[in-house]
């Protein structure tokens, strides 16, 4: 008779979990038996997504017997008109987080260092760890700002990749300006920095930048973007990097051949020109952002000034009853503890409707309990 046996996994395998989502609606309406539940855990668009994508996927719908483009070229030139750059300087692919995956692919071996901010997006990370990498993590600042010195001080001859996500999940802040410029002036020539600006839209910063315009300046950086946020296309994942053409060029040698279904290239075609629901997506953004801030003060909770769609509001040592009890009134944020930080939550932007219930229901749980 057949016994089992224990087949070996990598080793580099001990040092990666699997990416934990946010708590989906059907779950916690299984849980509780509830049917009016909120989701504000996802950063995802509030305000739904773009119609012309809708109208795009429903035109399109009826070809998916067909493989997609394998290029994504009507999407390539979309984006670069929007961007002022060239198709060459693009590559499309599933979502962000396939592209932090692909580079990781490209640029690192065994033993080579990754320097990462700290708290930020756990996929860099994974993406290390896939190639037996290391992570040397730098803390952000007393107020999560960045400090460009900590990270030049970390960068050794097995540096290959420096992260930069701006503004910054899930904290909200934002690295100025002239701060990455003096970053890529100061760093080693063959250290590429990816610059991941995911929120880019919702930064209201004067001081702010997407990085777009180092691309042109020949530095070794590549610009992740995506369409899963102001686009409000999350569900058919689709994103994208621009970078110089080499870089780019080496990247496309790990990708796989159709990995952007072409439902997703169709509603993004359509998304990056849909100017009106961007416009409004950072109206409300900005309104709902006012909206929490006052609401905040008025409980007397600290928050952090975000440049995003999500908010990250200090709750004390009962942070994660409070993240509970928020469930219970059928309520989904963030518990804070996934990032190393259990005194907090994070709260992404709903209507201004969804606002007020949230705004109403934290202010019933701290009526209730002494916090």
């Amino acid at each position: 008779m057949f016994t089992n046996t224990v087949i070996r996994t990598r080793k580099t395998l001990d040092k990666i979990q699997p990416y934990s989502p946010g708590k989906p609606i059907w779950e916690l309406q299984l849980e509780l038996g509830l049917e009016g539940v909120i989701k504000m855990a996802s950063n995802e668009n509030a305000l739904g997504p773009s119609i012309k994508a809708v109208e795009a996927i429903t035109r399109n719908v009826t070809q998916i017997n067909r493989y997609p483009d394998a290029d994504a070229v009507r999407l390539k030139e979309m984006i670069a008109l929007n961007l002022n750059l060239r198709q060459e300087q693009l590559i499309i692919t599933n979502g962000a987080d396939e592209l932090i995956t692909l580079i990781s692919e490209t640029f690192l071996e065994a033993g080579d260092e990754i320097v990462v901010p700290f708290p930020a997006f756990s996929e860099y990370e994974f993406g290390a760890h896939l190639m037996g990498g290391k992570v040397v993590h730098v803390a952000l600042g007393e107020l999560f700002e960045y400090e460009v010195e900590p990270i030049l001080s970390v960068i050794t001859n097995r540096t290959k990749i420096v992260y930069i996500c701006s503004p910054n999940n899930p904290t909200g802040t934002y690295l100025p300006k002239k701060s990455l410029e003096h970053l890529l002036k100061s760093l080693p020539k063959n250290v590429l920095v990816v610059f991941d600006a995911a929120y880019w839209h919702y930064a209201t910063a004067e001081d702010y930048t997407n990085g777009i315009e180092y691309i042109t300046l020949n530095y070794p950086v590549i610009v992740l973007q995506t369409f899963s946020k102001i686009y409000g296309l999350a569900g058919v994942r689709v994103g994208f990097g621009a970078a110089r053409e080499d870089i780019i060029q080496s990247i496309l040698k790990v990708k796989e051949p159709f990995n952007v279904n072409s439902l997703a290239q169709a509603a993004a075609v359509a998304a990056v020109m849909d100017d009106e629901h961007v416009n409004k997506s950072k109206k409300l953004n900005s309104q709902g952002r006012n909206q929490l801030y006052k609401a905040f003060s008025n409980m007397n909770l600290r928050y952090i000034e975000s440049m995003s769609n999500f908010i990250l509001v200090k709750i004390g040592p009962e942070a994660e009853s409070f993240y509970n009890q928020l469930l219970l009134r059928g309520i989904i944020v963030r518990y804070g503890a996934i990032w190393g930080l259990p005194e907090y939550i994070r709260i992404s932007l709903g209507t201004l409707e969804e606002n007020r219930v949230l705004i109403k229901a934290m202010n019933s749980i701290l009526n209730e309990v002494a916090w």
